[in-house]
């Protein structure tokens, strides 16, 4: 099988990856992300030249589509994203586990938070990937499941099937689009879904996921911060809003914000609510 890992990262741009090495990269969809100008090595402007440092840089640092990739991690990138929010919700005991993608991997499901954010805080829409056997390794070591471990499928309502066959009852998912979420909803009602990578979605498939989802995030669609805005019963960060839109969506972000050391603005707003920072364009 060859060796090839198909993603979307920043502004929705398509990456392939084979054999370690970036050897394609789309036109951005976006031209700036407040976002990825914090990044460790900031993205100012996205270019199909910035986008091939920033994913080379991945490779570098945290070995992504290669056999050294880290899969555990306790650094918090940004306060609200998926996977510090899931890992979070592990270590107090709100979850039991996650149905997370892994590059190399496929869909995986842990119940360990260092292997959550491990994996998703450095992982963007992965779109296809190939099995590495290393990396299969090292999630089975420290408590990880792999969906297919022969080819590295990505299938989250498979991966959620698996969980509760496993004996996890509460779930957290990531997913990308409304099928996944529609599925999942209807088999497990009790799952907290949270919707990720929605950069350029259409209003319909915004308007489906909203009706299924605990929790999406804002990205770089107008869409998303319209419909789940007037939704939303809370909204984290505004640049890259997350909006909670059930009660347990929102009883997460209330207890992450419980657990962070750092001053805080409660306020009563109409939302969406957009501050002065945000991608450009919002699509």
């Amino acid at each position: 099988m060859e060796d090839e890992h198909v993603m979307e990262a920043l502004g929705r741009t398509k990456v392939v990856v084979r054999d370690g090495k970036v050897v394609e990269v789309g036109k951005p969809m976006i031209r700036t992300c407040p976002l990825a100008e914090r990044f460790e090595e900031p993205v100012h402007e996205l270019t199909e030249e910035s986008i091939r440092k920033n994913i080379e840089n991945r490779i570098r640092k945290v070995g992504m589509f290669t056999k050294e990739r880290v899969v555990l991690s306790d650094k918090d990138f940004v306060p609200f994203g998926a996977s510090e929010m899931i890992s979070f919700g592990i270590k107090q005991n709100i979850l039991d586990g996650a149905v997370i993608v892994c590059d190399g991997a496929g869909t995986v499901v842990t119940s360990n938070p260092l292997m959550v954010q491990g994996i998703g805080g450095r992982m963007s829409g992965l779109i296809k990937t190939t099995p590495i056997p290393e990396v299969i390794d090292a999630i089975e070591r420290n408590g990880g499941v792999v969906l297919d471990k022969k080819t590295a499928l990505i299938d989250q309502v498979r991966g959620v099937e698996l969980a509760y066959r496993r004996g996890l009852s509460r779930i957290a998912v990531t997913i990308t689009n409304p099928e996944e979420g529609e599925a999942i909803r209807s088999r497990h009602p009790d799952a907290m879904i949270f919707a990720t990578h929605l950069t350029g979605i259409s209003k319909e498939k915004a308007e489906r996921l909203v009706k299924v989802c605990d929790l999406l995030t804002g990205c770089a669609s107008k869409w998303v911060r319209e419909i789940a805005g007037e939704k939303a019963l809370l909204q984290a960060g505004s640049s890259i809003p997350v909006f909670a839109i059930t009660e347990n969506g929102r009883a997460l972000v209330i207890n992450k914000i419980k657990g962070i050391n750092a001053q805080i603005l409660v306020k009563l707003q109409r939302l969406p609510y957009q501050g002065d920072r945000h991608p450009e364009p919002l699509i």
